[in-house]
């Protein structure tokens, strides 16, 4: 056992299933206090917050692409500290990945649907959009999302552990670990982060080989796409590689499947049985039997969103004791009958269910008055509607994008937010709002879902950071609402300044899943149908799944994520099931598995840091045109090449264990 925290930096057991009675310590004991939140991890935390909230949200609108930037605020702080000589400085370290990571979950919230506003306000200019509602939006969906996630936190946490494998929670605890330990522990990491994070930026900025390779770079691959629509993609970068050593074989396999079955089974199915199907190709439409297989997708995926969301329903149903113990805590604390703080340990204290219960009714007061005043046209009917909408949505999916983080690290939201503006929009247009108003009152109300979602999701990898550390949790969700607050501020500055400076119909700005939110939303409020077929397919598919114990979720999410983004999960499943199976000892096999794991975080630590340091260069101008390069085969061959070379070295560095 010793052997093995000598390896990681957290104790043996913090990656597997506890045995019976057995108990996980943390790196900070839970009977000693350390330095947490401090002027120091506060001002660092809200300086992370800005900046990155203004990074992602410019680099998400202008070009379509959003840094996770929880990582490299970690390893940020850990510099800031170490080149300051702070000594036992991992709890504020955590504080400030805590309210720094706001950056990207408000980001994500906001891009995703609020600048759609200014999108459709160009054909409706009796449609009004300012500052106050956006940012309005993303602060109580922020804040909707805090609240409804702490009282599953002790489930997804503490007693789920070692059964989910928290992908992003583990590399940002590497890194912390490593940054506090130093010496030879940080080393696998260091080597691993400067390897993942060269060859991340040699894709993503100066293009010498494709960030994928597909059927097609084949001839034969070319014609069996353009004739059956069947193609072969996967994404050939360190990060999304190292996601799947984390991840493991038994959740990867799932989701392949699902991205199988959309890619290599439904896809061809439409263009054969309905040629004539009419799908979206960007700005114009074309028959199934002309599209290409990712423009099918476009459609079919909406089976993998029905299926979301019947997962999401059935996690409710599973959870319905976990749901109704925190709402029985709740009413006993209201009455002064709840167990005494200091009973609890300092490592399990969360905010009393009072401030959830109380913060929680006053946060929907607030959606309503805001609805009521701002967005309803003094409307009741329409405001109560709205908010119940809003409350129910929120509350159902807010599992399901803990579940989502928990499994893949990577969260939905864009496919649970499509369906919370249908519905939206269906129910809407059903008590009478339509037309512009509706489309306003559509996109605002999923604003704020899509917040708390995103919201939910991140602040669950915080969260289990923290368990693995010995943070307190209760210190982390108090000033995660500081970290919204700032976030949301800033984004929705990044958001007006934007507007007013390239304008969102100018074509300056890509913005694509804003533009996607208002091409759904607008035929919806003139009374146009949605695809409920295949939500219904969707829901039946995860109904099925569960049945036979397979994750509804884990399959669903297969179906929603693009096949090129799902296959190297598969290949560093595989990884990690190789090099934890070569032996015959078990401790050996063991040892191996949590150097990969430390290996595997550095390749998505260098690639997230590469990736803001890409997003600076194309901020300050500086690009490379390699779109000619890439359409050639020599650079998806080329691309294959280097892809076996780093499989290579994961292995090879992963079983290189001292005896």
């Amino acid at each position: 056992m010793e052997n093995a925290k000598q390896q990681t930096g957290v104790p043996e057991n913090a990656f597997r299933e506890l045995k019976k009675g057995e108990q996980y310590e943390p790196l900070m004991s839970p009977e000693r206090t350390y330095k947490e939140v401090t002027v120091w991890s506060v001002l660092w935390g809200v300086l992370m917050a800005v900046v990155f909230s203004a990074a992602s949200a410019y680099l998400g609108l202008k070009v379509g692409q959003v840094f996770e930037a929880a990582i490299p605020i970690t390893i940020i702080a850990i510099g800031v500290t170490g080149a300051t000589h702070r000594k036992g400085a991992l709890g504020e370290n955590v504080i400030i990945q805590s309210i720094g990571a706001c950056s990207g979950m408000i980001v994500a919230g906001a891009i995703f649907t609020l600048p759609a506003l200014y999108i459709l306000q160009d054909k409706y200019p009796e449609m009004t959009v300012n500052f106050i509602e956006v940012f309005i939006a993303s602060v109580l969906g922020g804040v909707l999302g805090i609240l409804f996630l702490i009282p599953f936190r002790k489930y997804f946490v503490k007693d789920m552990h070692g059964k989910y494998p928290f992908p992003e929670a583990t590399a940002s605890t590497q890194v912390l670990v490593s940054g506090e330990k130093g010496g030879n522990q940080a080393l696998p990491l260091l080597v691993a982060g400067v390897v993942g994070g060269i060859y991340d930026f040699i894709i993503a900025t100066v293009g010498w080989w494709n960030e994928s390779v597909t059927s097609r770079c084949l001839e034969w691959g070319q014609v069996l796409a353009d004739k059956t629509k069947l193609v072969f993609k996967i994404n050939t970068g360190a990060a999304v590689l190292g996601m799947g050593y984390i991840v493991g074989l038994k959740y990867a396999l799932i989701i392949c499947c699902g991205s199988v079955a959309v890619w290599w089974v439904i896809v061809p199915a439409i263009s054969w049985l309905f040629p004539d199907l009419v799908v979206s190709a960007g700005s114009s439409s074309v028959t199934a039997s002309q599209a290409s297989a990712e423009q099918i997708f476009q459609y079919a995926k909406s089976i993998g969103i029905g299926g979301i969301a019947m997962a999401g329903i059935i996690g409710i149903f599973k959870s319905r004791k976990i749901i109704m113990g925190a709402v029985g805590l709740a009413a006993q604390e209201m009455k002064g009958k709840g167990k005494s703080d200091t009973a609890v340990p300092r490592t399990q204290k969360d905010l009393p269910m009072k401030i959830i219960a109380v913060g929680s009714l006053l946060t929907l007061a607030a959606i309503l008055l805001f609805f009521y005043f701002g967005v309803m046209e003094g409307n009741l009917l329409f405001t109560l509607t709205g908010v119940l909408l809003v409350a129910v949505i929120a509350f159902l999916f807010t599992t399901v994008a803990a579940n989502a983080i928990a499994i893949v690290g990577s969260n939905p939201v864009s496919g649970m937010t499509l369906m919370t503006l249908i519905l939206a929009s269906v129910i809407m247009v059903a008590v009478g709002l339509k037309g512009p108003a509706g489309m306003v009152a559509a996109l605002i109300m999923g604003g704020v879902v899509c917040t708390a979602l995103s919201t939910a999701g991140s602040f669950i990898t915080d969260l289990k950071i923290g368990y693995w550390l010995g943070s307190t949790p209760k210190k982390q969700e108090t000033f995660k609402f500081l970290g919204t607050l700032v976030s949301a501020a800033t984004v929705a500055g990044v958001i007006m300044i934007l507007n007013d400076t390239y304008g969102f119909t100018s074509g300056q700005l890509a913005a694509p899943q804003a533009n996607a939110m208002a091409a759904v939303i607008e035929p919806l409020m003139s009374g146009a149908g949605a695809p409920w077929l295949l939500y219904g397919i969707g829901a039946a598919l995860a109904i099925l799944l569960t049945l036979f114990n397979v994750s509804a979720l884990a399959f669903a999410l297969g179906m929603f994520i693009p096949l090129e983004l799902n296959l190297p999960l598969l290949v560093g499943g595989l990884i990690n099931w190789y090099v934890t199976t070569r032996s015959s000892k078990e401790q050996v096999n063991k040892e191996r598995g949590e150097k990969g794991t430390l290996i595997a975080s550095g390749f998505i630590a260098g690639g997230a840091l590469m990736g803001v340091v890409s997003a600076a260069l194309r901020f300050g101008g500086i690009s490379f045109d390699y779109s000619t390069w890439w359409a050639s085969p020599a650079s998806e061959w080329l691309s294959l090449l280097m892809y076996v070379l780093l499989i290579i070295y994961m292995i090879k560095a992963s079983m290189r264990i001292k005896k």
